[in-house]
């Protein structure tokens, strides 16, 4: 962080310098641009006399010249300073960072360059639509010529259609969604379709007495959600006493929060990912958020073996050389580390369940064998190898 930050400093002064330049640039046109207009208003005046050019005008006029030279020339000289401010920019970013970010890793771990683009692309697409940039994305897929299936298109149109609504506080198109996927969003145990209807009540009571019949024949929506959300309907029943005397001044005031649709916002993204089999984040991010704690780990062991030059230690596509910590926040996945062997388990090498309930891997489980048996490293029990089952975390 502290290379970014010393790259940061350098922009600063760059955009300050910007700031301050064209503030000054700015005030000094005005001021040749004022004075010239004021010779130019005496000149006109002397020609409409007929009286000829005076030496006091002729020396104004020299003078005019030769300020409006000296502020063109001052002008230049600081928009020169300028861009070697700019410079230094790219100076500070090359001495900060490794320009050769593509060499930490050979290519032959990759897939061919075609591939490789493909894959970024794609990824790039889904990343702007799962933000809303519909009309970038499909410019992207003419110039790329990438052929994106609506099927793939649809999920995203739906969501960002239905967050749009939500983000101009209309509740509509949410409730219909959540309507005809009640029965999926129960599986999930999804309260979704209880928040709308609770902001949708809500809205009714900021309507004031007005709207307190509406509001108690709109409460009947809430009997399904009853045995789950009794305290949330008790509160907002609750409400409706204070209706007449206003909401903002009763214990109720907190209803009233616009905290409420950036909740409803948050929650419908969430439970309408995990619908549609969707990541809340894309993918795009998450890689790239992961690539920035994983880039200086993964230089200092490109260092290393080009220093040992044992450059066959990292060939392998599917697993890193050493183990990189991404925090709590980038574990999608469980993993299992044979207590034999202390390594990470992986497809070709899965995490096999003994009779005794015991699990090692497959590779340490061959090496065990002895004489067509195993026995238990954990524990007494001998067993047929071939009884050994497989496990899915």
């Amino acid at each position: 962080m502290e290379q970014c930050a010393s790259v940061e400093r350098e922009v600063d002064k760059v955009l300050q310098k910007f700031l301050t330049y064209g503030q000054h640039c700015e005030q000094s046109l005005e001021e040749l641009l004022h004075y010239v207009g004021q010779l130019r208003a005496e000149l006109a005046s002397a020609a409409l006399q007929g009286t000829p050019l005076s030496a006091t005008l002729s020396l104004v006029m020299s003078q005019c010249c030769r300020k409006i030279k000296d502020t063109v020339q001052k002008l230049a000289s600081d928009h020169k300073d300028i861009h070697s401010s700019v410079s230094r920019v790219g100076k500070a970013i090359d001495r900060n960072f490794d320009s050769e970010i593509c060499g930490v890793v050979s290519d032959a771990v990759w897939d061919s360059r075609e591939k490789q683009q493909q894959i970024l692309q794609m990824a790039i697409v889904e990343h702007l639509y799962q933000q809303g940039m519909l009309g970038v994305a499909e410019e992207l897929c003419q110039e790329s010529t990438l052929n994106v299936d609506l099927d793939f298109k649809q999920p995203f149109l739906e969501l960002n259609r239905i967050l749009e609504a939500l983000h101009e506080q209309d509740l509509g198109p949410a409730l219909e969604w959540a309507v005809s996927h009640r029965q999926r969003l129960l599986e999930l145990n999804s309260s979704l379709e209880f928040k709308l209807h609770r902001l949708h009540f809500i809205r009714l009571l900021a309507g004031g007495p007005e709207k307190q019949l509406e509001a108690l024949s709109y409460a009947r929506h809430f009997q399904p959600f009853a045995r789950l959300h009794q305290r949330e309907i008790q509160v907002m029943m609750g409400s409706l006493v204070y209706l007449r005397l206003g909401l903002e001044k009763s214990p109720y005031c907190h209803l009233l929060d616009n905290s409420h649709w950036a909740e409803i916002c948050e929650t419908f993204t969430r439970d309408a990912c995990s619908l549609l089999g969707l990541s809340v984040e894309s993918p795009l991010s998450v890689s790239f958020a992961s690539g920035c704690v994983a880039l200086p780990v993964l230089m200092n062991i490109k260092a290393v073996i080009e220093q040992r030059q044992c450059t066959g230690v990292w060939s392998h596509k599917d697993e890193l050389p050493i183990e990189i910590e991404l925090g709590m926040k980038c574990w999608y996945h469980s993993v299992f580390a044979c207590p034999i062997l202390r390594q990470q388990t992986s497809d070709s090498n899965p995490p096999i369940k003994l009779i005794c309930g015991h699990v090692i891997s497959r590779d340490a489980l061959n090496k065990l064998i002895n004489g067509g048996k195993l026995k238990c490293p954990y524990c007494p029990m001998e067993q047929n190898p071939a009884d050994g089952k497989r496990i899915i975390f």
